[in-house]
């Protein structure tokens, strides 16, 4: 699923579902220089991403270990409240988390990505492990669709679009772009962050206040741009950094190409058998508490 080129709409219909939760888009804008940064962020979270999908184990805890540093000393205010509250709160991690799985399901899903329904629920439940890398108790953490659909329903009350999501709203529509390139800008990201915004669910429209197209209309046009983006050859696009799948092909063999086709077999390639598995961390142990 990760080598999939529509994993870059659903990364961005993340942002516009993380934006919805309050202390979650506070934390961000208060910490960070999100319009200025906002392509290197892009980036880093991409790096992450693929480090955890690509990488060696060992390359996932460093990684993850860096992140959990860094959120550690983090902080933001509640402008209303004066509550002063850390970033890494599990709440705001879960939030994260589910936005970014769920979208990422959601987008390739729709776009004609061959993703059974058992393997929808077996990409949440081994994302699990993504969500301990990060400081979240696998066991707070849903792991199948069920599961999914009753946390959003549940976190619903919560969501709101104030400033600092208008704000987010507003840089996706027409982000800060050195001026040789805001012709592509103007033709192909306004593209790719209409249709991100058009994938959310109906309820997020209605927080934003901006309507979209029709559910059937946007299957269509994400089917659409689906089948254009999966013509551009794999290894082109493989050679746009971070190039984690080329170094994995490397360090695996030719036999870990990653292609859709290998859904039907019984297990991803890692450096060994998964661990993310339902219950007991699918290697008979407890799940492990990052340091």
């Amino acid at each position: 699923m990760h080598a999939d080129p529509m994993m870059w709409i659903a990364g961005v219909r993340a942002l516009y579902l993380q934006a919805l939760h309050p202390r979650v888009v506070r934390g961000v804008l208060q910490n960070s220089d999100f319009r200025r940064d906002a392509w290197g962020r892009l980036l880093r979270t991409a790096d992450f991403v693929g480090t955890l999908s690509y990488g060696t184990a060992q390359d996932a805890e460093q990684a993850a270990a860096r992140i959990r540093r860094i959120h550690r000393r983090l902080k933001a205010t509640d402008p209303d409240t004066g509550e002063v509250y850390r970033v890494d709160e599990p709440e705001l991690l879960l939030w994260v988390h589910c936005a970014e799985v769920a979208s990422y399901v959601e987008v390739l899903r729709r776009s004609g990505f061959p993703l059974t329904p058992s393997l929808a629920d077996r990409y949440i439940d081994e994302q699990r492990e993504s969500a301990r890398l990060v400081g979240l108790d696998p066991a707070d953490v849903p792991a199948d669709r069920a599961e999914m659909r009753a946390y959003f329903a549940r976190e619903r009350p919560r969501l709101a679009v104030g400033a600092e999501a208008r704000e987010v709203d507003d840089f996706l529509r027409s982000p800060t772009t050195p001026p040789l390139l805001v012709p592509a800008r103007d033709l192909l990201w306004r593209r790719v962050a209409n249709l991100a915004y058009a994938a959310l669910p109906p309820y997020a429209h209605e927080l934003y206040g901006r309507r979209a197209p029709e559910q059937g209309v946007v299957d269509l046009r994400l089917r659409a741009a689906g089948n254009i983006l999966r013509c551009v050859p794999a290894y082109l696009r493989w050679q746009l950094p971070p190039k984690h799948i080329l170094r994995a092909m490397a360090r695996l063999g030719p036999g870990s190409r990653p292609a859709p086709y290998k859904l039907r077999g019984q297990a991803a390639i890692l450096d060994g058998p998964g661990r993310a598995m339902r219950g007991d961390g699918g290697d008979t142990t407890r799940w492990r508490t990052p340091g």
